[in-house]
């Protein structure tokens, strides 16, 4: 016991000195940790306490923490590693109450909880405050019930915009009213995104603290999300807000709405450009993915910095490690998301199959009603696709089913069969491919040149110019959107010759440079250049953004009138997001500079969009539907041989993967043990590697750019493998001297100084099991607290050895008995559901590669 006891004051010694706590006095300031000082409680408060206490009239705290002025701030109750953090909860609470302490943390080091006593229950927490977040938090006095009553209007972001706009003429008069609020952007809330607000008081007065929204795509999340932030801000009840997105595009459009939406009451920023001045800002927008790398979001930041987290496309951006950004902080949560959970009404939960996408999709939505307090699968307010289309503020798609042969039998149980034909012709057996190994097992240019003639012959047309209408194609893989991009481009040069000269349609992937500008300009307009078939109508030259997955979530163009989805897909998150790029309604006169032109045409809204689907992924996914409106294709005709005697035979498909049966050789075979630091040649061979990459310019643009996808493709195109110095990923590893496999993004991120040193393998899994533990429900986790450390040897000994996995994933579990790594002692210390929800969580979202 003494030994566990002793152990977690290590560890708790240890993060309180990593958060900026001192013991001595040094040259930051004065000591303000003081251990185990003797308090003189009350016979009343000992009273209290009963068993809990030694009877005595004098007890002992483990911590207390001191402000800058020597006073009493935060009590820490620490307990052996062996023991639940909370069954020392009251007695820390008095213990704070006669110290007239308002914080408590409760640890055993290594599940820690942070306690207002003003604020309801324990959260977890994976970092100590720090004396300045924990000081600044202390001066925040929130209080609900102002926010419960604020009275909440249509005009509550217009009243930050312009508070005085009801006394202006312009607005009283009814006839410039409409002009009045253009000219000055005035944004009202419309019925529905009031309630929503309305919906969040109504919660709090419930005494919640996590919302959910769950609204349609093109339904104003970001308007509403702007108004819940200054409910909160207004009435007191935060003093920083942290806005979380999944996508670097969507991190400069919300915040640029929350500027023009608030700025004359609150500033907004995104933290990579104002890393050193976020603090100022009461709105601080930044993407998950920034926080997670190299777990900035716990070096930089304490869990007391942001009094309400919200979270966009809350089900994308909580997934995996990402969920553990979002636990981090402490205080309100909202998440928002356009996924309604009813899309998954039709799956068999009872039966789910590793094998089936929509298991691990009904998880993750699961999972996200379940982090927001909505286990009931009720969210706090939802305003659906169908309700917009109602209430006349969205349009629904005309579905165009369209199938090829070829898809036909991708789509069937038995998929397309492909005979092995011998080097002799005989047939030796069967290959069978189905939708999902289009564009990456299974290929056919025929298919591709389908797909876009009945797109570009079957589209909307702009009701202005008449040329196609501004449309996005889905497509596989970045190769994929290649090959379309090229073929769109061959088939519109014939369709109209010299328009357009190959700016017709334009890749928009990650490998693309200035992808994401391309997005924005596509929404402005001017994506190649504009007025391309009328000079007084600005409607962007190129008319067609061939995408993978950039433009899938909340990438925001009205205007939008065709989207194709020539890949099968398997997420019902991605479909309703890809769906809901065209939902948007438009007022196409609009985009005229001709005023005279524009009051002759008259009005031209949008009230339609289609939806082609080539893969039968409405059938999949949608029964609501109507169907009525289905494009029905002819059969395509089968290729005639020249002298017309029948169809010709296709040859089979090229294979992705190649099996080869032939001779072999070996060639060379070598063996040198290595130690830790590796050989000094080694690490020259290093030192050459990483002079070679800062003298790159394109490389520099692209890592300052956190284009990471570019950065890793330049590399291993121009860098590796190559005679001159043969670079290579295996040596640059082996250079590195450490123990796991390193990835090449992390070598450069450690050559441009982005991280100071490579973690171990142990350190790192210490990181993988502190965002777990963050993964898990709190009420889930305080029951087994007192086998974080068990839970703790078992998530690192199945992440790292796969002997113990193939052991646990087929249930030999009797060989856990002469195992002499993992035992079975191990494994029965373990509570016995975590030892399903350990592996599980470890497959879903470990990188086991870097391990081995």
């Amino acid at each position: 016991m003494a030994a566990k006891e002793a152990k977690a004051r290590i560890k708790i010694n240890k993060l309180l000195e990593e958060s900026g706590w001192r013991f001595f006095d040094d040259a930051t300031g004065k000591a303000n940790i003081v251990l185990e000082p003797k308090v003189k409680l009350t016979k009343v408060i000992v009273d209290a306490l009963g068993d809990n206490f030694d009877h005595s009239t004098n007890g002992f705290l483990d911590f207390l923490l001191l402000d800058e002025a020597g006073f009493p701030l935060v009590v820490l109750e620490a307990k052996s590693e062996d023991k639940n953090p909370l069954v020392g909860k009251e007695q820390a609470r008095k213990y704070a109450k006669s110290q007239n302490c308002r914080f408590v943390i409760l640890s055993n080091g290594n599940l820690h909880y942070l306690w207002d006593l003003e604020q309801g229950n324990p959260h977890i927490i994976t970092r100590f405050p720090s004396p300045d977040s924990i000081k600044g938090y202390h001066r925040f006095q929130p209080n609900p019930q102002r926010l419960i009553t604020e009275p909440v209007g249509k005009d509550y972001i217009a009243l930050t915009q312009m508070p005085g706009y009801t006394v202006e003429g312009g607005w009283n008069n009814v006839g410039e009213r409409d002009a009045f609020i253009q000219k000055n952007c005035l944004r009202f809330m419309r019925d529905y995104q009031k309630r929503a607000v309305q919906a969040i008081q109504d919660a709090v007065a419930e005494g919640h603290s996590r919302f959910l929204f769950e609204m349609a795509t093109g339904t104003g999340k970001t308007l509403t999300a702007a108004a819940v932030i200054k409910l909160f801000l207004r009435t007191g009840n935060a003093r920083r807000v942290l806005f979380l997105v999944d996508r670097l595009e969507l991190e400069d459009q919300a915040n640029k709405a929350f500027v023009a939406y608030l700025k004359n009451d609150y500033s907004s920023v995104i933290y990579k450009e104002r890393r050193d001045e976020w603090r100022k800002a009461e709105i601080v927008v930044t993407t998950v993915q920034s926080l997670l790398f190299n777990d900035k979001y716990r070096r930089l930041f304490s869990p007391t910095d942001f009094d309400l987290v919200i979270s966009d496309e809350a089900h994308r951006s909580i997934g995996g490690n990402a969920r553990a950004v979002f636990e981090y902080f402490v205080g309100y949560k909202l998440g928002l998301s356009a996924t309604p959970r009813d899309y998954l009404k039709k799956f068999d939960a009872a039966k789910p199959s590793t094998r089936d996408p929509r298991e691990a999709e009904r998880r993750l939505l699961l999972d996200t009603y379940r982090t927001f307090g909505c286990e009931s699968g009720q969210p706090t307010f939802r305003y659906s696709l169908l309700d917009g289309v109602r209430e006349g503020f969205l349009i629904n798609p005309v579905v165009v089913d369209a199938r090829t042969d070829i898809t036909t039998q991708l789509l069937s149980d038995k998929g397309f069969a492909v005979a092995n034909v011998g080097e002799n012709g005989e047939r030796s057996g069967e290959d069978s491919f189905f939708q999902k190994d289009f564009e990456k097992k299974f290929f056919s240019d025929a298919t591709n040149r389908i797909f876009c003639q009945t797109f570009l012959n079957n589209g909307l047309r702009d009701p202005i110019s008449h040329e196609f209408g501004k449309s996005i194609v889905f497509a596989v893989s970045q190769n994929h959107a290649a090959k379309l991009t090229q073929l769109l481009n061959e088939l519109a040069g014939a369709i109209w010759p010299g328009k357009y000269q190959s700016d017709f349609a334009v890749q928009v992937t990650s490998l693309i440079p200035d992808a994401q500008q391309y997005t924005i300009n596509f929404t402005n307009n001017n994506l190649l250049g504009s007025a391309n078939f009328l000079d007084a109508y600005k409607s962007s030259k190129a008319r067609i953004c061939v995408t993978v997955g950039m433009m899938t979530t909340g990438y925001d163009c009205p205007d939008i009138l065709n989207l194709a989805l020539m890949r099968p897909v398997f997420s019902p998150s991605d479909f309703v997001q890809i769906k809901g790029r065209g939902t948007r309604k438009h007022s196409f006169p609009e985009q005229l500079f001709d005023k005279q032109l524009k009051e002759q045409i008259g009005k031209q809204d949008k009230n339609q969009f289609k939806f082609f689907d080539f893969f039968a992924n409405c059938e999949y996914f949608e029964e609501k539907f109507d169907y009525d409106e289905v494009l029905k294709l002819p059969r395509p005709v089968s290729r005639e041989t020249g002298d017309g005697e029948g169809p010709e035979t296709p040859p089979p498909p090229p294979f992705g993967e190649y099996e080869h049966r032939g001779d072999d050789a070996l060639k060379l075979l070598a063996e040198q043990a290595i130690g830790p630091q590796g050989m000094k040649i080694d690490r020259m061979f290093f030192e050459g590697f990483e002079n070679v990459v800062k003298a790159d310019p394109v490389l520099q643009r692209q890592v300052d750019n956190e284009q990471w996808d570019q950065a890793i493709d330049y590399v291993t195109t121009h860098l590796l493998d190559k005679p001159a110095e043969f670079y290579t990923l295996d040596k640059l590893r082996r250079a590195a001297g450490v123990d796991r496999r390193l990835t090449l993004r992390e070598i450069l991120e450690k050559i441009f100084g982005l991280i100071p040193y490579f973690k171990g393998q142990d350190e790192l899994l210490e990181d993988e099991f502190q965002k777990f533990l963050l993964d898990q429900p709190p009420d889930a986790l305080s029951q087994h607290a007192d086998a974080v450390v068990a839970m703790k040897y078992f998530f690192k000994a199945y992440a790292t050895d796969g002997h113990l996995r193939d052991i646990i994933e087929k249930k030999r579990l009797t060989d856990l008995n002469v195992n002499p790594a993992f035992s079975m002692a191990d494994f029965k210390a373990v509570p016995r559901e975590w030892r399903e929800r350990i592996p599980e969580y470890v497959k879903d979202y470990v990188s086991l590669n870097q391990f081995m």
